[in-house]
């Protein structure tokens, strides 16, 4: 089977998984393809009892297909959690360039481009729905799923969709009306930046990958997001107590721009929850039932 081929059968078979699909005319408007051309491509999987009439994949069976799409399985991985691990790895390569717009916007002070990476959030919440949908479906149709494990992606996909939603108030900053802050206080946040960015790409890496040894890296940047919080915080007192004019205007400014410290805190308190899951989920070491962001303060 040629490349292309092999790329039309997995949209096909993400149909079958994700749409539940009646007929195979139903399959092929979808994906505008010829009826006869999607009879061609599932018969032999059919035979093989891989999908089954009308239309339905045998998960199981449907493992021993997993080279053909070069996958690189783990002993934990079935197709579906495959399919879905996919979604996930795309949704946060989403969430990172919404967060890199949302704080490229605050850096130069672009209104248009905080209006686009408020735009990004809608992607990414439909993303969310999806990823939920498809968890859905898989326990629904795989009896054999661990139900605790296929949840997680659910809850990755949950803490992604939460770091989107605190880029956002980065970029309201900027719509807001607010004026620039002073380079001082940018050189801080731009640390913020740099930090809960690192964080969330080595959670990632933790979860996708099962890299878990990036949660050293993930601590030591914890500490370091916390000290610039408390430098960025105490700037911001120190200006409100130097400021000779308190009007609403200046209100808003302060008010904003701790909303916006806040944000990369909790981005990266957000990361460590994401690499403890990825150790409970590959490594079954309990994670604290106390939430991140009180840890430090215990």
């Amino acid at each position: 089977m040629t490349k292309k081929a092999d790329s039309t059968l997995k949209a096909v078979l993400d149909v079958i998984l994700y749409e539940n699909p009646a007929t195979q005319d139903e399959i092929a408007e979808k994906l505008g393809l010829t009826r006869r051309y999607v009879t061609k491509l599932l018969q032999p999987l059919v035979k093989r009892g891989v999908v089954k009439r009308a239309y339905i994949l045998d998960l199981k069976k449907f493992e021993e297909f997993s080279e053909m799409f070069q996958e690189e399985p783990t002993s934990r991985d079935h197709a579906g959690s495959y399919l879905i691990n996919e979604m996930i790895k795309t949704m946060a390569e989403q969430v990172c360039k919404q967060f890199d717009k949302s704080f490229n916007s605050f850096n130069q002070y672009d209104e248009n481009m905080a209006d686009e990476a408020l735009k990004m959030d809608y992607t990414t919440n439909n993303m969310l729905e999806k990823i939920r949908a498809s968890v859905d479906t898989v326990i629904s149709i795989n009896p054999y799923s661990e139900f605790s494990k296929t949840m997680v992606f659910s809850e990755i996909a949950n803490d992604l969709e939460r770091i989107a939603d605190h880029t956002s108030q980065i970029a309201n900053f900027v719509l807001s009306g607010c004026y620039k802050v002073d380079q001082e206080m940018m050189e801080t946040l731009t640390s913020m930046y740099e930090t809960s960015r690192k964080m969330v790409k080595y959670s990632m890496k933790a979860f996708l990958n099962e890299e878990l040894e990036y949660k050293d890296k993930i601590m030591d940047n914890e500490e370091k997001i916390h000290a610039l919080q408390r430098k960025a915080l105490n700037n911001i007192a120190a200006q409100m107590a130097e400021d000779d004019i308190m009007d609403k205007d200046r209100s808003t400014y302060y008010l904003s721009l701790s909303r916006v410290v806040k944000a990369f805190e909790r981005i990266g308190d957000i990361s460590v929850e994401i690499v403890d899951t990825s150790r409970e989920f590959y490594r079954n070491i309990p994670r604290t039932t106390t939430p991140e962001r009180f840890r430090h303060k215990i």
